[in-house]
């Protein structure tokens, strides 16, 4: 079974990694809406920078350019307050 993930076509893996992608956003809203993540902690934007990746990939495939400059843009916030959160120095 790993053999086959490892190898699968370049159209089954870019369906995979949207998949993966869409699972981490809504992991991420769930676990926000639940009061699980804070939007102040890194693993909340680590999710959406996974999810961004995923769909990116994704809509690079399908060449889908809204869908991929959005989840860029969304891929670039998320990266942006992983460092703003990193540098913020702790009161």
């Amino acid at each position: 079974m790993l053999q086959n993930f490892l190898f699968l076509s370049g159209d089954k893996m870019s369906s995979v990694m949207g998949w993966v992608g869409s699972i981490a956003y809504l992991l991420a809203y769930l676990f926000l809406s639940m009061n699980r993540l804070k939007a102040e902690r890194p693993l909340y934007h680590l999710l959406n920078m996974i999810g961004a990746l995923g769909l990116v990939i994704h809509a690079l495939k399908l060449e889908d350019y809204p869908n991929l400059v959005v989840n860029l843009a969304w891929g670039i916030i998320a990266i942006t307050a992983v460092v703003f959160i990193l540098r913020k120095k702790p009161q």
